[in-house]
């Protein structure tokens, strides 16, 4: 097995670790409790993975589930028989998603004596979910939205924004089931699983506040570009003028059940197994790398050359890419391309950066896989391409995109380097 055959490998067994089917029929097994009594269990639901977790419940709950509706990003759909399924717009959402996100609110408030929620949430569910709050229209919602994504936003400033734009996120969807309970299932795309930060917390309490929703526009220098409503209205919010989200400590929390079944440590350490099955020492440096991606990949590169081959470094989490270019990308391929600068033509190491949703920034790859021969395969002119942001095009003429299609799952990302000694053949 070559190395790029080695990365490959330790990557599909990180994929198949976030199956959502086993880890909705284990949580459901474990929290059957909070279905317990329920004459009839709706199932709603957001983000990339949704659907698949929608037929799992219903593999598992059979005729109990009684209905339900669920949204995902284009493509995303899986056959199931008694959820609908519905597709949106997603970084940036769309009017399907905001008709979606009127649909979920419809249909939490008219939950019934007798009814069970089961929601089940993952990465994406916030873009798939806009709710607008008058007078902010969807298309200033959108551009906000860029604007936020363009300056390298994390995921965190970038929800605490949406969350007070929004009439579905940050404990709002629940504020409308009230008090019908609610069991929420999620997979967290977010380090740390915060709830209130996955898919913005439609179910959770949300900590932060107009405040800091009107400081994330300032800190990322983008107030004076973003439409004079989102503005005011983060500003009236900030002078109290506005009522807030619901905050912890909401009696409405009460009938609410919030579960993470699944996230990128699973992943990481399935990775760690799989290297280590085939010959290769794991050095994990856990699930929380965040920055930068170019910078993310100088320090990656060094650290995996520091490594005893045969090694295998291993870690998890979100970069950001502060867009200055007008190219296509997303944020591993960006760390993947940077990488590949950083590799001489001679290295033998091999870097694998990508994310588990099979969908790498607004394009069909996942990341990328590359080496030592990246740049004599797709051309000397790589740093232009990576200061234009255009890394998708520059990765496919190497050869070294990774491309999985909808994974139906959504655990962040996956960054390896492989180490594997200059006797190993590199290809």
């Amino acid at each position: 097995m070559t190395p790029r055959e080695a990365a490959r490998a330790i990557w599909n067994a990180a994929l198949a670790a976030g199956d959502v089917r086993g880890l909705v029929d284990r949580a459901l097994q474990r929290e059957s409790r909070h279905l317990a009594g329920a004459e009839r269990v709706l199932v709603l639901g957001c983000g990339k993975a949704s659907a698949a977790m929608a037929r799992a419940a219903e593999d598992v709950l059979g005729d109990r589930i009684a209905g339900g509706f669920v949204v995902v990003k284009d493509g995303y759909t899986t056959p199931t028989r008694r959820v609908t399924i519905a597709e949106a717009g997603h970084p940036v959402p769309d009017a399907r998603g905001e008709a979606a996100a009127d649909r979920l609110l419809a249909l939490a408030r008219d939950a019934g004596a007798g009814e069970r929620l089961l929601f089940l949430v993952s990465g994406g569910g916030s873009a798939l979910t806009p709710a607008p709050t008058p007078p902010v229209t969807l298309a200033e919602k959108q551009a906000v939205t860029r604007l936020l994504l363009a300056s390298g936003a994390t995921i965190d400033e970038l929800n605490a924004v949406r969350k007070h734009l929004s009439r579905f996120k940050g404990g709002q969807l629940a504020r409308a089931a009230a008090p019908a309970p609610i069991l929420t299932l999620a997979l967290s795309d977010v380090i740390g699983d915060p709830l209130d930060v996955i898919a913005s917390g439609p179910t959770a309490p949300d900590p932060t506040t107009f405040a800091d929703a009107l400081g994330v526009l300032e800190a990322r220098k983008i107030r004076g570009q973003a439409p004079t409503s989102v503005v005011q209205r983060l500003e009236a919010g900030a002078r109290g003028e506005i009522a807030e989200t619901p905050k912890p400590g909401d009696p409405l929390f009460r009938s609410v059940t919030n579960v993470v079944i699944g996230n990128n440590e699973l992943v990481v350490r399935a990775a760690a197994d799989a290297a280590r099955r085939i010959g290769y020492v794991p050095t994990v440096l856990g699930s929380g790398i965040e920055g930068e991606a170019r910078v993310v990949a100088r320090d990656l590169v060094a650290r995996g050359r520091a490594l005893t081959p045969p090694a295998c470094l291993i870690a998890g989490g979100e970069t950001t890419v502060t867009v200055r270019g007008r190219g296509r990308g997303g944020r591993c391929q960006e760390l993947a391309l940077a990488a590949a600068l950083e590799l001489g033509s001679a290295d033998d190491l091999v870097v694998l950066a990508a994310g588990t949703d099979g969908t790498d920034g607004p394009t069909d790859a996942a990341g990328a896989i590359v080496d030592g021969r990246t740049l004599e395969r797709g051309g000397a002119d790589a740093r232009r391409w990576l200061d234009d942001n255009d890394t998708y095009d520059y990765l496919a003429r190497s050869g070294d995109l990774l491309t999985t299609g909808p994974t139906n799952t959504n655990l962040l990302d996956v960054y390896l380097v492989l180490h594997p000694g200059s006797h190993v053949p590199h290809r």
